[in-house]
C-alpha cells in the first residue's frame, strides 16, 4: 500500500465519526425550560393573593398588601386599583400611571407573594378530613399535597372510596381515589396529580 493511500484513510474514516455524532445529538436534544419570570408574567391575579408592590427608590411607598374580596387593592398615592384578572406587570403599569401625579417617573414591581388564586382554580376538599379547605392550585400539586394541607383524614374516613369530581370540557367528572392506600401504606402509584377545580369528596365508613 502506498504512502499517499495511508494518508487518506483517516480522512475517510471521520466522515462517519462526525456523522454519528451529529445523529446522537439531534436524537438527545438539551431540555429547553421557560424562564421562570416568563411563566410568573403569565399568572392572573385572584382574590386572596397577597402581593409585594414595590416601588424603586420609593420605600415609603412599597407594601405588601392583600387583594380584597372585591378584588382590588389599595397602596399608599393609590387607593382602590382593580388587580383581579390582571397580570403583576398589567398591575404595575396600571400604579405607574397613578403614582405619576405625585412621582416623576415611578418605576413599581409586583410580585406575587402568597397566592390565593381565582376561585374556580381553586382545590376543594370536603368531607370525612380533619379540616376543610380550599386551596389555590398550584403547579404539580399531588392528592398528598392537599391531604397535608387538610391535615390528613378523620378516624371514620372510607379512604378508598374517596372521589376526585373534576370539571371536564363536557361536564363533571368523577373517579375513585385510594387514599388508604396512600396513607397507610404508603403506596405513592395512588398519588395522583390534581388539576385546578378539583373537588376531593372523602366520605364516612358505613356501620
Amino acid at each position: 500500500m502506498s504512502k499517499r493511500a495511508l494518508r487518506v484513510r483517516p480522512k475517510l474514516l471521520s466522515i462517519p465519526i462526525v456523522g454519528i455524532m451529529l445523529v446522537g445529538c439531534v436524537q438527545n436534544p438539551a431540555p429547553i425550560s421557560a424562564p421562570a419570570n416568563e411563566v410568573t408574567s403569565q399568572y392572573r391575579i385572584g382574590p386572596g393573593d397577597v402581593l409585594n408592590v414595590f416601588v424603586y427608590r420609593s420605600p415609603e411607598l412599597s407594601i405588601q398588601v392583600p387583594v380584597r374580596p372585591d378584588g382590588r387593592i389599595s397602596t399608599p398615592l393609590s387607593p382602590d386599583v382593580i388587580a383581579v384578572g390582571r397580570t403583576p406587570s398589567q398591575l404595575a403599569r396600571e400604579i405607574e400611571e397613578k403614582l405619576s401625579r405625585y412621582v416623576q417617573q415611578p418605576n413599581v414591581t409586583v410580585m406575587l407573594s402568597s397566592p390565593g388564586g381565582p376561585f374556580a382554580r381553586q382545590v376543594r376538599v370536603v368531607g370525612a378530613v380533619a379540616e376543610l379547605r380550599a386551596l389555590p392550585y398550584q403547579a404539580n400539586m399531588t392528592l398528598l399535597d392537599v391531604l397535608i394541607a387538610c391535615k390528613g383524614l378523620t378516624q371514620f374516613a372510607a379512604g378508598n372510596r374517596a372521589t376526585i369530581v373534576r370539571v371536564g370540557p363536557y361536564g363533571n367528572e368523577t373517579f375513585n381515589v385510594k387514599l388508604d392506600d396512600l396513607l397507610k401504606d404508603g403506596d405513592m402509584s395512588k398519588n395522583v396529580a390534581m388539576a385546578p377545580g378539583d373537588t376531593l369528596v372523602v366520605p364516612q365508613t358505613w356501620f
